[in-house]
């Protein structure tokens, strides 16, 4: 099938677009990949959803926003998805599925009798109707339903790329997105993965917080400030970071207070190293040490990431553009992947990635 991927951030940046020509488990061709940024409307809706999505008592109806919001992010996916198939010489007629993460704004991981929720937001009946082409969307709640964390779900993709490279195990994939997550290939179809902790959420709320911007861009912020040995501490301190994997989380499940008394660099530099050193405990967790760990997503355009993270790991760090690979579109093209196999019935989810008792599908199919 030739798939289009979508894959909206937690940063609420931009709708990345990817095309896979695959089956859902061998992948034949890479076609063209693109990102547009969201419109200033489109942002401030689902800041707001998301804003009203954290203060959303269990049981009660959904927040109103929620259809308002859906229905603006596939309009904003249509629209992007128009622009950049013409740029292509590609029309809605050679598309057979499209894979659609939609908008996350609300992350619950699963606790001792409590059962998690997550929330992603796009219209994929619109969208289908729209588009003319199948939408596979809803990937993360049927696992959640089943017991799983819900994420990360693009492992199984992280293996398929590996294999289409040539690369050979052990290795790892860490993307550094809102949040952190890692895949660890341990050889055959052994994965396990899961979130190490904050990756580029906490730098962006804190920037945001402060008014300096929407992002420390290219680690500028970072670069000139001093980590806070202390401070650090106690965020590592979290019982997160002790607890056994799989395990997920939200950007917003650390908070940014013990931050408050520093100044934005030395905060931003913090922030880093914070994240830097999450990696390194995961790593420590799982016991495994890759021959190389290939980092893609918006955080390998921070040189200071990069830097802290060469520092604090024992192997390796390579960009994913080093082995060819498209380190912007990996989401968009995980989802065009995940949608693939959504439509085959193939598992998307497993008992090292999520915690899921059994490996099982997930996602559904709105369509024309």
């Amino acid at each position: 099938m030739r798939v289009l991927g979508f894959m909206t951030g937690t940063s609420l940046d931009a709708v990345d677009m990817a095309v896979l020509e695959t089956d859902g488990e061998a992948i034949s061709a890479f076609g063209p990949a693109g990102e547009r940024k969201l419109t200033d409307a489109t942002r401030d809706l689902m800041l707001e959803a998301t804003k009203q999505a954290l203060a959303w008592p269990r049981g009660a109806p959904e927040p109103a926003i929620f259809a308002e919001a859906a229905l603006a992010g596939a309009e904003e996916h249509f629209a992007a998805a128009e622009a950049f198939l013409a740029a292509d010489g590609l029309k809605w007629s050679d598309i057979d599925l499209i894979g659609m993460h939609g908008q996350t704004v609300l992350h619950e991981r699963p606790q001792e009798g409590r059962a998690g929720r997550t929330v992603q937001l796009g219209d994929a009946a619109w969208l289908a109707k729209a588009t003319g082409v199948p939408v596979a969307y809803d990937f993360r709640t049927a696992d959640l339903a089943a017991g799983g964390e819900g994420a990360p779900l693009a492992p199984i993709y992280h293996l398929a790329r590996a294999v289409a490279s040539g690369l050979k195990a052990p290795l790892a994939v860490l993307n550094v997105g809102g949040v952190a997550n890692a895949t660890f290939w341990s050889g055959g179809d052994e994965i396990a993965a899961f979130d190490t902790g904050p990756g580029n959420g906490m730098i962006d709320l804190m920037v945001q917080a402060r008014g300096a911007g929407r992002f420390d861009d290219k680690g500028r912020y970072a670069s000139v400030g001093r980590v806070n040995e202390g401070v650090l501490a106690g965020l590592l301190g979290h019982p997160y970071f002790s607890a056994p994997p799989p395990k997920s989380l939200d950007r917003f499940d650390f908070s940014l207070e013990p931050l408050e008394p520093l100044e934005l660099e030395d905060a931003a530099a913090t922030l880093v190293a914070f994240m830097a050193e999450a990696v390194r405990l995961g790593f420590d967790l799982m016991g495994q040490n890759p021959t190389e760990v290939i980092v893609a997503g918006g955080g390998r355009h921070n040189p200071e990431i990069m830097k802290a993270l060469a520092a604090r790991l024992p192997m390796p760090v390579r960009a994913a553009e080093d082995h060819g690979w498209r380190g912007d579109s990996i989401e968009a093209e995980a989802f065009a992947y995940l949608a693939a196999r959504t439509a085959r019935g193939l598992p998307i989810s497993f008992p090292k990635t999520t915690g899921v008792p059994a490996p099982m599908t997930g996602g559904k199919i709105a369509r024309p």
